[in-house]
Order: C-alpha cells, then sequence, then structure tokens
C-alpha cells in the first residue's frame, strides 16, 4: 500500500504517462489577461511554419494597413484582416492540425499574435 493510495490500487499508466502542452488548461477554463493566455497560445503555435505563416500574414497585414491610411483607401483595412487571417488559417489547419484560438478567445489570440510577432521580429522566438 501507499501513502498516497489508501485503497492500494496501483495508478492508472495512462496518467501518469500523459502528456500536456505548455499552457494546456481544462476545458471551461477563462483566460482574463494575456499574461495568462499567452502561455496557452503559444502552445497552440508550435510548428514552426504555422508560426511563420503568422509571421507573414501579420506583417502583410500592417502594410495593407498603413497603405489604407497612406493612400486613404479604407478597404484596405479589410483587406488586410482577411489575408492575415488566411496565412494564419492556412498554418492551422494545414501544419499545426488544430483550430486558431481565435475561435474562443478572439481578442486575446489577436493580442497573441501580435506579442508572437514582436517576438519573432526581435529574436525571441525562433523563426
Amino acid at each position: 500500500m501507499t501513502s498516497g493510495n489508501p485503497k492500494g490500487e496501483r495508478p492508472d499508466p495512462m496518467m501518469t504517462t500523459m502528456i500536456v502542452k505548455p499552457g494546456w488548461r481544462p476545458p471551461g477554463v477563462k483566460y482574463k489577461t494575456l499574461a495568462d493566455f499567452y502561455p496557452f497560445y503559444l502552445g497552440e503555435h508550435s510548428n514552426r511554419t504555422s508560426r511563420r505563416l503568422h509571421f507573414i500574414g501579420t506583417s502583410l497585414g500592417l502594410l495593407l494597413f498603413a497603405a489604407a491610411l497612406v493612400t486613404q483607401t479604407w478597404w484596405l483595412i479589410a483587406v488586410a484582416f482577411v489575408q492575415g487571417y488566411a496565412f494564419a488559417w492556412v498554418g492551422h489547419f494545414f501544419f499545426q492540425h488544430n483550430k486558431p484560438a481565435t475561435f474562443k478567445h478572439p481578442w486575446l489570440s489577436y493580442l497573441g499574435d501580435w506579442k508572437m510577432w514582436w517576438q519573432m521580429l526581435t529574436g525571441k522566438i525562433a523563426w
């Protein structure tokens, strides 16, 4: 009999060898801050190709947004969002093989994308 198991049962091997992704939380956990959400976000972007597609899409979105401001062609702002998400979603569906965090956490996911973009730009996260 072990001290942590009063019935003397052996631990379930599936529970003792389970691998959990960094930032994983049980279903129903609500994120309140970007600092709380960001480890989960990074875990959802562990595939390098997916991260690269996010970076490219966000960069192009930023350029299109700037072009919209300079030229006062306001419909380019919508194009910036659409193409930014298009690159990211290709990364999720075809390389990361998961659903974008945007579906459940739109605002925190948007902020997480910019944080990851900045960290990739500055070399804190591998390109």
